[in-house]
């Protein structure tokens, strides 16, 4: 026997190996909530909005940024891992052979939407890659630009608010007119209610000035003199320090939300637009953590408690 027919020999065990990791996946995903399955290339595509395309020619790809496909997202992990056997695992084994007796591969053809890179060709050779241990693979490169920001980890619901981020810089145009700021949000349906909000801005912005003000001047004018300055307050108060996973904007949200329990006397309609914005600017001087505190409290509490009620009403559900 050769060298070839020893790593063709020894590539059964390897195979074998990678697929019990499977289970391990997918029992800490249970653990943790994580999704093991790979991004579908066009389902991020159409999410983002994305339509042009950069020829990036060959490069050194990082492996652990490959967590997509365009087509075979379903037959591997998010690690690349195989799910199933079959012709998949004739194939496995082949490239494994080619890889441990120096003969090597062709390099892969892969999409890059930000940090992220989808497989275009070649699923299989980064699968072998990674089991090796390799930190790069020879890709040939194709980038489709975008604003907003995607990363390796990503999961569902994170993909959810990318798509409502795509949408609503689509519509404003933002990332182009204020480059330099950042609006980001950890819950969905926030992006809709800022567009909501913008057309009531845009609306009191004619009515106050007789003309009818262009969609983009109305976009900045929210901004730098409605929306920053109540994120700026928020940041200032120290409340932040509450919510190590949030951000200032998701905190503005949720005061909208709970403007009853936290008592502001200012008028702020559904989608948080505030007549009197002076006003409100001096609650947020003064919004506490401990009367945020209170409130994320007591709504822990009647959740806990509302579901020992329900147990007690239906003790065998």
């Amino acid at each position: 026997m050769d060298s070839t027919d020893i790593a063709y020999l020894k590539s059964e065990d390897e195979f074998n190996r990678a697929q019990s990791k499977v289970l391990i996946e997918n029992i800490m995903a249970g653990v943790n909530g994580s999704n093991l399955n790979l991004l579908s290339f066009d389902d991020v595509v159409q999410k983002l909005r994305l339509r042009n395309t950069v020829n990036k020619g060959l490069q050194d790809v990082p492996l652990k940024q490959i967590a997509g496909s365009c087509g075979r997202y379903t037959d591997f992990t998010r690690t690349f891992t195989p799910r199933r056997a079959g012709r998949d695992k004739e194939r496995w084994r082949q490239i494994f052979t080619l890889a441990t007796t120096g003969r090597g591969f062709p390099p892969i053809e892969v999409y890059k939407i930000d940090q992220v890179y989808f497989v275009r060709d070649g699923n299989h050779r980064v699968s072998v890659a990674r089991k090796l241990g390799w930190k790069t693979i020879q890709a040939y490169v194709t980038e489709l630009p975008t604003a907003i920001t995607l990363k390796p980890d990503v999961q569902p619901d994170e993909l959810l608010i990318k798509e409502e981020c795509a949408i609503f810089l689509e519509k404003t145009r933002f990332h182009k007119l204020r480059p330099q700021a950042d609006i980001s949000f950890t819950t969905p349906g926030q992006y809709h209610r800022l567009l909501r909000q913008i057309s009531v801005y845009h609306y009191y912005l004619f009515m106050n000035r007789r003309d009818i003000p262009r969609y983009d001047d109305a976009v900045i004018d929210w901004y730098d003199n409605f929306y920053a300055p109540m994120i700026e307050r928020i940041k200032k108060s120290g409340v932040m320090r509450l919510f190590p996973h949030r951000t200032a904007d998701d905190l503005l949200a949720w005061v909208v939300e709970h403007q009853q329990e936290l008592q502001i006397s200012t008028q702020i309609d559904e989608v948080g637009y505030v007549k009197d914005k002076t006003a409100f600017l001096q609650f947020l001087d003064r919004l506490s953590p401990l009367n945020v505190a209170k409130i994320e409290v007591g709504r822990k509490l009647k959740q806990v408690f509302g579901k020992e009620a329900g147990k007690r009403r239906n003790p065998n559900p």
